[in-house]
This record gives structure tokens, sequence and C-alpha cells, in this order.
């Protein structure tokens, strides 16, 4: 007996000693590997932060031995959602500005504002979420109440899309901003002949160019406050769409210390000092920040008119948005970044806006191969531009379409709208699709954005049977949307986006599955822990 407990234990040794060596083991998975064909698997096998094996429970157990080994128990698993379109460092900043999303009257605006000062006593006030639409009377507010409450203390409240803020004449003083106040690509409303404090697009910076920046510390905290949410709603990935090169080091130097795990690709913001910059400097890459990419605004938003349309708006004629950049701007813009290996990603809303990026891209990219330039939001497209995108991503965040229902066609009238929110038809024409959130101006959920992409449903389920539902898209390309097409929108398809050997072992574990469950419980669906390099965060 005490010679077969040694042979026992020697083959046990053996055995142990024939088995490789990794980091990790996750068994018992219901796993969306996400690859070319789509495959399920149950588990897979983790070294130096990247998968080395995908198969089934017992047959890596039998090949590998490992000091972690998570059993799921059957709960889904799919690579790390990346969000291709946000404002990372914005959504940070946010958490120390007045939360205005959801106020159903500007009476309630200003309520919030009296309400955060009480407790945080601060010298500039500062807000962001307000939304006209969504109030009884349906018109930009003026300052009226905000100068009362607040006439020495500077606030600055911004509408839920970036595209238009409401100052006090305390913060209009900063800027000097008079009735006599220009600028172009902006507009500075006015009413009974004096600024109602209402600034669209450019106009914002008539003040807010004179607003104290946040110090580094600031910016370092708001990263980090950042990283936190996105990590427990299940992003590894975040597309910061419009970076300056002081937050683009910071995340460089946070990234070095381990203190920030979350990847970034940047898109530098495309101001004349930022080009000379980074033309000149090149590509950056490492494992978590990809620097390769520019963002340029075309026009503005349509929920403030100002979103470049073909035709006056159905809503106020005579009125066509505005140009943010014009259109010598952006010729000349798309033709320094054409002769690098930059991309170029072009906020366009309207139709006219759409129409003018692509056919500037198509000018300057002729004889180029895989550029991969992308437009951002394509919200509302003319029927002959859909062709266009053959050779050109639509980066779409399908949350717009939902938010934007209730009162976008009586922006465009019942023609064009049929042009809007279509992500069916532009992945028919370029074949993927990248999917985000453009937070904080949407929740950051990337189950909203499934669900919204899915079901074109509000979540009270409105309309009934769906929004324009030939532009839904089915859950496979969703998932692709919010993974692989996502990786592959930013040269990262190789590295990320699906479970597969050699690629970062980036994924999430949920508590339900997303593929399989009610359509309408999927906005419910929890994170039960998510990995970057295979650590869980």
């Amino acid at each position: 007996m005490k010679n077969f407990l040694l042979f026992g234990i020697l083959i046990s040794l053996i055995s142990c000693q024939s088995k490789e060596t990794v980091d990790s083991i996750i068994i018992n998975g219901n796993i969306y590997t996400v690859n070319n064909v789509f495959e399920k698997a149950e588990a897979f096998a983790i070294k130096d932060g990247k998968f080395v094996e995908i198969g089934n429970s017992k047959d890596l157990q039998d090949k590998y031995v490992a000091d972690t080994i998570i059993d799921v128990k059957g709960n889904t698993i799919v690579p790390g959602f990346i969000d291709a379109h946000c404002h990372f460092l914005g959504l940070g900043f946010n958490q120390i500005a007045v939360d205005l999303v959801g106020t159903k009257s500007f009476d309630e605006v200003v309520q919030r504002v009296v309400d955060f000062q009480k407790t945080n006593q601060l010298s500039l006030i500062t807000g962001r979420g307000w939304d006209q639409n969504d109030w009884d009377v349906k018109e930009f507010p003026d300052n009226t109440l905000l100068n009362q409450l607040f006439p020495d203390t500077p606030i600055a409240l911004t509408r839920i899309d970036g595209h238009a803020i409401i100052c006090n004449d305390a913060a209009l003083r900063l800027g000097n901003v008079t009735v006599k106040s220009k600028i172009d690509g902006g507009e500075v409303v006015l009413k009974d002949g004096k600024p109602t404090g209402v600034l669209i697009d450019n106009a914002e910076n008539l003040v807010m160019d004179y607003w104290p920046k946040p110090s580094r510390d600031e910016k370092v905290k708001a990263l980090l406050s950042a990283q936190k949410i996105c990590f427990d709603l299940g992003l590894t990935t975040v597309d910061d769409a419009g970076l300056n090169q002081d937050a683009i080091e910071i995340i460089d130097s946070l990234h070095k210390t381990g203190d920030l795990s979350m990847r970034v690709y940047a898109m530098v913001s495309a101001s004349k000092k930022n080009l000379d910059y980074y033309l000149n400097k090149g590509v950056i890459k490492t494992d978590k920040l990809n620097v390769r990419s520019f963002k340029f605004y075309a026009d503005g938003a349509l929920g403030s008119r100002g979103a470049m349309l073909r035709e006056p708006y159905s809503d106020k004629p005579g009125h066509l948005g505005l140009l943010v950049n014009s259109i010598e701007t952006l010729n000349e813009t798309a033709e320094r970044i054409a002769n690098s290996e930059y991309q170029m990603n072009t906020h366009a809303i309207g139709d006219s806006a759409n129409h003018a990026v692509l056919n500037t891209y198509k000018k300057v990219l002729q004889n180029k191969a895989n550029r991969r330039w992308r437009v951002e939001h394509a919200q509302i497209v003319s029927p002959e531009d859909f062709e266009q995108f053959t050779d050109i991503i639509p980066s779409i965040q399908p949350t717009h379409a939902t938010s934007d229902m209730y009162w976008a066609e009586d922006r465009v009238g019942p023609q064009r709208i049929k042009g809007g929110y279509a992500y069916k038809d532009l992945l028919k024409a370029y074949g993927k699709v990248a999917l985000g959130t453009d937070f904080p101006v949407e929740q950051v959920s990337p189950f909203l954005t499934f669900y919204a992409a899915v079901a074109r449903q509000d979540l009270e389920q409105f309309p009934d049977g769906g929004f324009q539902m030939e532009n839904a898209l089915s859950r496979e390309e969703t998932l692709k949307g919010m993974t692989i097409w996502a990786a592959y929108s930013n040269f990262e398809e190789e590295e990320k986006g699906s479970i597969e050997v050699g690629k970062f072992a980036d994924f999430i574990i949920l508590d339900k599955d997303i593929m399989t469950i009610e359509i309408t419980e999927i906005p419910n669906i929890k994170v039960i822990n998510t990995f970057v390099d295979g650590i869980a965060q």
C-alpha cells in the first residue's frame, strides 16, 4: 500500500511538471469570443496579460496549471466593451459639476444650481445636462433668474449635447460679451435686443476661453473618477473624442505609474497648435494609449439647431444651422492629415455637413488605402450620400436615436428623418459600424447602447414597435460594433476586440446572457467583474 501511494504521488508530480504554467484559467463560462465566425467557448487560459488558449474547461485544466482558477459557473463572458466615441475626461469633470440631466424646466435647473451651491460654496459654478426639448416650454431660456440669485458668481451651464451654454451676466462679463459680440461658427442668442446668456457652439468660447483652467491635480482626479465609472460598466477601452496635449500627457503618465488602467484611444482636438505638434511628432502607441487620430468639428448639434442642413429646418424656416469650421478649414485640415499616418474623425450631424465631409474625404484620400477615416455621428444623411460611406467608417451612437426621436422629425420633417439615425443603412454601406455613447451627452452604460441599437426604444418601450425599425441592428452586429468593429476603427483589431489567442485579456463577466435574454432586460444587466490584461479591476 505504501509503495502504491508513493507511485501515485510520483505520477501526480510528473503530470503537474508536464503541464504548462499560466497565470489564470477561466472555466465553465458562456463565452462569446466574437472571432471571425462568432464562435462560443467555455474556458480560456491567460498568461502575461494575454489569451494563450481558448477551449473547454477540462482540456485547459488538463493542459495548464495556474495559481488562479476562476469558475464563473455558467455566467456570460464577452470581450471588454470599447466605447468608440465618448468624452472620458469630460465625464470625470462632470462629477464636480451640477447634474442637470432630466430637468423638466428651467426653474428646476436653477433650483439644482441653488442646492449645489449651498453644499459646495464655489467661486465659479459649472453644470451640464439641461435640454429645452424636455421642457413644457421648448425654447432656450434666458438668464434673468440666474442673475437675480447669483449676481456676482459666474455660472456656465452646458446643454446636454455640449453645443450650447447658458451663462449669467457675471460669466458674460468674463469675456466682455455684449449685443455686438460676433464669432464665426457660433451665435450669441439675443432677446429684446440684449443677450439672453445662451451661447451656441463657437460662441461658448467667448466666455469659456476666460474661465479658469483646471489644475493638473483636478484633471488627475477627473480621470480616475471616470475610470471607476467605466470599469463598473464593463468598458475597457474609451475613444476620447477631443483631447489636448496636456491631457494626453497626463493620461500617459498615469498609465506609466499604473494609476490608470483604462485603455485610451485619443482623438486629438484638431486645433492648429495640436496639428502642428502631433503631425510633427507622429503616431504615439503604447499598450494603453493610442494617439493617431484628430477630432474635427464640421457643424453643431440638431437639438440646438446648430447642425448644418441642406434645406432649412422644418421648425425654423430660413434657418440652415451653422458650420463650426469653414469649408476652407475643413479642406486644409483634411489635406494636412491625409499626408500623415493620422486618421481624421469628423463630427457631422446635419445632411449638409455630412455631404461636405464625405466629399472632402473622397478628394483628399484618392489613392490612399486603409486610412479608416471616420464620420462621427452621421445623424442625418442624404439618400445619395449613403454610398459614399463605402470607404468611410460610420462612428455612431445608438442612444442618440432614442433620445432625439421625440423631436428630431420636428427639426427635419418626415422625408429627411428617413435618412436619420440610419444605422443599418450605414452598416450595409461600409460593412462595419463603430458604436459608442458620446457620454456624458448620453449615459455611460453600454447596455443602453446595446438596447437602443436593437430595440430602438426608450426605457418605457416607446414607441411601440420601435423607432424606424428598418434601421435596427441585430444583437450580433451590435456586440461586434461594441468590440471588434470598434477596435478596427482604432486600428487595434489585432490586439483587442475579441477573445482570441495573442490578444489582450480584456473581458467582462455578466450576470445575464446579453445575446438571449428578453430584450427589455438588457438595460438591467450587471457587470460581475471587468478584467484588463487578465486582472480584475
